[in-house]
């Protein structure tokens, strides 16, 4: 009895190491974070980190990456600031999401407080990962010799920070020096990357058809980048439901807002080239729903699952061919 208790929590909290041998997994999720009054949560961020920890359980994943809008509205105060625990540490508290890495970028909301704070939060949580508003992730598929670059960008600090509530577009950075330091890291990177999977997170998105659309600062300065330097796929959040869009180029757009909200608005549609759009869920009745991303040495698969753990649309994208 005692050796399948045992047997037990070792598939609850280490179901990496059961389950990831043969690929990389992770979950892509953003705009999680709650709201500013008590309880802090909602019911649709509870249902989706139940449905993220009964995923991890069952087919695992290395680390969660964390696409923005954090905390709901104006970010965090300080270090010390009550969200942190509110609306993180006890929503996502399940025994198999305890030792599993967040990486996390900032969103326009979290623009609105203070992102310093939740950098420094990484050095009293064990598993938020926030190091610099911009910086680099790899690793090494199990089983392969492919390799996986993800680049976790600021993308308030590239375009702005914007308003939800009357001009959608983010107008200008707020300091274009730095704006522009940002995009030189970026563009060294992508041209210097050989790995086998080049990834790109950031919390507006490129394109969408949802109410904020696509951003007209990211159309123009880092589609060109991902086409040029064969990216894999650009992953996002800001619109409140899930999409899928894939370019001419082979370059996925993977949108993965509905963490906390859902909204099925289409309104810009027009806006997004013919044939770009491959997916769209935002019925508002959902309890949300999140991407669920496998690599392997051949491909790298995308799964959209609800908070039922159904699957909602499944696609993939290949392995780089650089010369």
């Amino acid at each position: 009895m005692r050796l399948l208790l045992a047997l037990w929590g070792l598939l609850l909290v280490a179901p990496t190491s059961l389950h990831a041998r043969s690929a990389l997994r992770f979950i892509a999720v953003g705009d999680w974070g709650g709201k500013p009054l008590s309880p802090f949560y909602t019911d649709r961020e509870v249902a989706v980190a139940e449905e993220m920890a009964a995923t991890v359980s069952a087919t695992g994943a290395e680390f969660i990456l964390s696409l923005g809008d954090n905390f709901y509205y104006t970010g965090v105060s300080d270090l010390y600031d009550k969200r942190f625990q509110e609306t993180f540490e006890t929503v996502f508290r399940a025994p198999s999401l305890r030792n599993i890495p967040w990486y996390v970028i900032a969103g326009n909301h979290d623009h609105l407080g203070n992102v310093s704070a939740q950098i420094a939060y990484s050095k009293i949580s064990t598993r938020w990962r926030f190091p610099k508003s911009y910086y680099k992730l790899r690793f090494k598929v199990p089983s392969s010799n492919a390799t996986v670059a993800i680049l976790m960008i600021d993308t308030v600090t590239i375009c702005g920070n914007s308003d939800d509530f009357q001009d959608e577009q983010p107008l200008a950075p707020k300091d274009f020096g730095v704006a522009r330091s940002q995009l030189s890291w970026l563009r060294k990177q992508m041209a210097k990357s050989k790995d086998d999977y080049l990834l790109v997170a950031g919390h507006y998105p490129v394109w969408s058809v949802g109410r904020h659309g696509p951003t007209t600062c990211l159309v123009k300065l880092l589609q060109p980048l991902l086409q040029q330097h064969k990216a894999t796929a650009y992953l996002c959040g800001h619109d409140h439901n899930l999409q899928y869009l894939e370019d001419k180029a082979g370059v996925g757009y993977v949108l993965s807002g509905a963490g906390n909200f859902m909204d099925n608005s289409t309104k810009n549609q027009h806006l997004v080239p013919a044939g770009y759009l491959r997916f769209f869920y935002g019925q508002t009745a959902s309890l949300g729903g999140f991407a669920y991303i496998k690599i392997d040495g051949k491909e790298m698969s995308i799964t959209y699952l609800d908070n039922k753990r159904r699957s909602l649309y499944k696609t993939s994208l290949p392995r780089r061919r650089l010369r």
